[in-house]
């Protein structure tokens, strides 16, 4: 991982979204994931996109209204992942990699830098659910109170000499990109999808802890047709669903 720069990230400037997208400028400290989930139980329409862009972090989120059971809309996860990647790629400096952790977590240079997260209206693999949230989270800058040093397995855009990748427009190109991947999941289903994001996996073939599963340690070697994580423990290899990343939706 690279030295911070000193490059402070641009102010935000008027959005511009892609169709089907409206996007909802929150306050920059205020929580874009659990503004679209009180929207989502409301009922708003699909597409509500609330983003709030503070000093030292961006945060997003998609309201997505599922048509297949949740275990296949789940796959609106993968999507924001893979989005974000491409997003992130089209923007960023070429020496910057991005991958993405089965639990969320997002990666620069394989330091965390951020998170997604995921909620719905039900809980069900089986049941189609009223709406699904997906939220983003990514460090712009590191805390005012962290000494260097001090937490030597997490990162932000600046200190990976991102300073240059203005908040609002890695926003719109993640919507663009997501944009791309719907379409593409509705039309010709999830194996595109599958590949991209297994070629983003980050400690795939490793030992990993998963929080998901009750902190269940093996070794992650791959995700089965849903995205579930395939977690070998001894002679056996124990499937853990997508859905075990499910916030409730009255808690977000």
């Amino acid at each position: 991982m690279t030295a911070p720069t000193e490059n402070l990230f641009e102010a935000p400037s008027p959005a511009s979204f892609p169709p089907l997208f409206t996007g909802l400028a929150l306050d920059p400290g205020a929580d874009p994931f659990a503004k679209a989930v009180s929207q989502a139980m409301i009922g708003v329409d699909a597409g509500l996109l609330p983003y709030a862009i503070g000093a030292d972090r961006l945060a997003a989120a998609v309201v997505f209204a599922p048509e297949e059971p949740l275990a296949r809309a789940m796959h609106a996860l993968a999507a924001c992942g893979v989005g974000l990647q491409n997003a992130f790629g089209a923007l960023a400096p070429p020496e910057v990699a991005l991958h993405l952790g089965w639990g969320g977590g997002l990666y620069l240079n394989g330091g965390r830098a951020g998170r997604l997260r995921v909620a719905a209206s039900d809980t069900d693999p089986q049941t189609v659910p009223d709406w699904l949230v997906v939220g983003l989270e990514l460090d712009l800058l590191p805390p005012a109170e962290t000494e260097p040093g001090a937490r030597p397995y997490e990162t932000c855009l600046a200190m990976e000499g991102c300073g240059d990748v203005a908040p609002l427009a890695l926003i719109e190109a993640w919507s663009r990109h997501l944009l791309v991947w719907l379409h593409e999941i509705e039309t010709d289903g999830p194996r595109a999808l599958h590949t991209m994001w297994r070629g983003l996996a980050h400690g795939l073939g490793e030992e990993i802890e998963l929080a998901a599963a009750g902190g269940a340690r093996g070794t992650f070697v791959g995700i089965d047709e849903d995205f579930g994580l395939l977690l070998r423990q001894g002679d056996s290899t124990r499937l853990v669903p997508l859905t075990a990343l499910l916030e409730t939706g009255d808690q977000p």
